[in-house]
């Protein structure tokens, strides 16, 4: 299933398979496209894919050949001049720990920010990493400073998840994206600071036509924000349509209420396939089981 533009299709997603190594299949025959200057919303349980699907946008899983996911006429994974220029851009929720010699530790602490991982730990100012990243329009970085209410001084050893958090956004937002990805990168910000920060991705699409795939389950406000809406479920592209024209939101009080009615049908759904679970394989008994030299899980104490 997917959305047709007539305008082209920042990303596309065509016949993707993916899984992880030892696990079933995530993604078979997935499809998707996403026209420029869309606010897409991705929704769906936990487990469904939304993060991998982001992460597989950012070209951090290599699946397939070369035209199965496009990113501006490129190739995800193999074209890493999107990531370099700072066209595609990628704001996840994972944190990491670096331990390391100051100066590399800094400078490797930087790349992680850029790509969506924020350090845990590590004595230097916000305003060593921030103006540390080269061929920045001052202006742009003056103006995310602001509006993310950065102090230059912050100790990044020293402050708030929420203020890390704002580092790693603006760290990743430098750079004038042609497509982001997030994923619920706002989950650490004040109510003020992520109303500012979507107001700021509006102006962002409607300006210069970029991009944006945002997951999220907090949807206080999106309602206005998105254009688009794709719902996920076990790795399947269930729906995908402008948000104008989601017929249960015309009739339900809010985003959150439509999400909502979605995922609790899925819960009922995989309730109703445990009723009569697959029938268990008998087995057949053995002649040692009544054996005192049998293995048994009192003897494990002594071994």
């Amino acid at each position: 299933m997917a959305i047709q533009s007539n305008c082209g299709s920042n990303i596309r997603v065509s016949g993707l398979q993916f899984s992880y190594e030892g696990q079933p299949p995530l993604f078979l025959d997935f499809n998707l496209q996403i026209s420029p200057g869309s606010r897409c919303l991705l929704v769906g349980a936990n487990g469904s894919g939304k993060t991998t699907l982001l992460r597989i946008l950012a070209g951090k899983h290599m699946v397939g050949g070369r035209d199965v996911v496009q990113v501006l006429n490129g190739s995800a994974f193999h074209d890493t001049r999107l990531v370099c220029s700072g066209d595609l851009s990628y704001l996840g929720g994972s944190w990491s720990k670096f331990v390391g010699s100051a100066r590399k530790g800094i400078e490797q602490q930087i790349v992680q920010l850029r790509k969506g991982e924020v350090p845990l730990q590590g004595d230097f100012s916000a305003e060593h990493m921030i103006f540390g990243v080269e061929g920045i329009d001052p202006v742009r970085r003056e103006k995310l400073v602001e509006l993310l209410d950065i102090d230059l001084q912050w100790r990044m050893h020293k402050v708030s998840d929420g203020q890390r958090r704002r580092v790693q956004i603006c760290l990743g937002l430098l750079h004038p994206f042609q497509v982001l990805l997030l994923d619920e990168v706002t989950v650490d910000l004040d109510v003020v600071a992520r109303m500012d920060l979507l107001e700021f991705f509006k102006e962002e699409c409607e300006q210069r036509g970029a991009t944006i795939v945002y997951a999220t389950h907090i949807f206080d406000g999106l309602e206005t924000w998105a254009t688009d809406l794709a719902y996920v479920q076990e790795g399947v592209l269930r729906r995908i349509e402008k948000l104008c024209k989601l017929d249960e939101l015309k009739n339900s009080a809010n985003l959150l209420s439509v999400v909502e009615s979605w995922l609790r049908s899925e819960t009922k759904l995989e309730k109703k396939k445990t009723i009569n679970p697959p029938a268990q394989i008998q087995r057949i008994p053995s002649p040692f089981d009544s054996s005192p030299f049998r293995s048994s899980r009192h003897m494990a104490y002594y071994r």
